[in-house]
C-alpha cells in the first residue's frame, strides 16, 4: 500500500511527522513544486519524499489535507479516481450548508472523486495534536472515521492503527459521521474528544 498527503501546511505537516516517525513512506504534494518543499520534507524525516502532485496521486491512499475549498483543483489532477482511496481531512467550517447541497461535507467532496472510495478521518484533530506522539496518559489519541464504504474503513483504520491512533468507526457519512462534520458554524459534537483509555 502506498500513502501520499496532498496538501503541506500545518495538518499536512503533522500528519508526515506521523508517519516519519513510524518509519512509513508517504509522498507529500502541494501547489507549490516539490524541490519547494523538500528541505521540510527531509527535516521531518528520510520516509517523508516531496513529489509533484500528479506524481504523488500514484498512491493507492491519498490523504487531503487542503483547505475545504481546495478540494475542487486537487480532484481536477487526474481523469479517474477509480481504485483510489481518498482519506479527507478536511473541515467545512463556516461554509453554509446549503452550499454542500445538503450533504455532509465529505459527501459532497466524494462527488468531485467519482470511482474513489471516500473515508472522512484524521479532521478532528489540531494539527499540533496531530504531530505530536499519540500514545500519552496511558491512552491513545483516537481517529474517528466514517465513510459509506465499510471495504475503505477498515484498511484506514489499520493505517490509523499503523500510526498509533485508536481508530473508531463512526459508520456512514449522514449517521455517525455527523458527528465530525462542522455544519456551517458548528463544529460536529466529537470534533474535539481525542483521548482513549482502556478500562483496567
Amino acid at each position: 500500500m502506498s500513502y501520499a498527503i496532498v496538501g503541506f501546511g500545518a495538518v499536512g505537516q503533522a500528519l508526515a511527522h506521523a508517519f516519519a516517525r513510524n518509519n512509513i513512506e508517504v509522498a507529500v504534494a502541494s501547489r507549490r513544486p516539490p524541490e519547494a518543499l523538500a528541505p521540510q520534507a527531509r527535516a521531518i524525516g528520510t520516509t517523508v519524499v516531496a513529489k509533484s502532485l500528479r506524481d504523488a496521486l500514484d498512491a493507492d491512499t491519498i490523504i487531503l489535507a487542503v483547505p475545504f475549498g481546495e478540494h475542487r483543483e486537487v480532484a481536477r489532477a487526474l481523469p479517474s479516481w477509480q481504485g483510489k482511496t481518498i482519506i479527507d481531512a478536511t473541515n467545512a467550517f463556516g461554509v453554509l450548508p446549503e452550499e454542500l447541497d445538503g450533504l455532509p461535507s465529505s459527501a459532497f467532496v466524494a462527488k468531485s472523486f467519482a470511482g474513489a472510495k471516500l473515508v472522512k478521518g484524521f479532521n478532528h484533530l489540531v494539527a499540533a495534536i496531530l504531530a505530536a506522539d499519540p500514545v500519552v496518559e496511558g491512552g491513545h489519541r483516537v481517529v474517528f472515521m466514517s465513510g459509506d464504504d465499510e471495504d475503505a474503513i477498515t484498511p484506514v483504520a489499520s493505517l490509523a492503527k499503523q500510526l498509533g491512533f485508536a481508530p473508531i468507526k463512526l459508520g456512514k457519512l449522514d449517521g455517525g459521521g455527523a458527528l465530525v462534520h462542522a455544519r456551517g458554524r458548528t463544529w460536529g459534537a466529537l470534533i474535539f474528544k481525542d483521548l482513549f483509555k482502556k478500562e483496567q
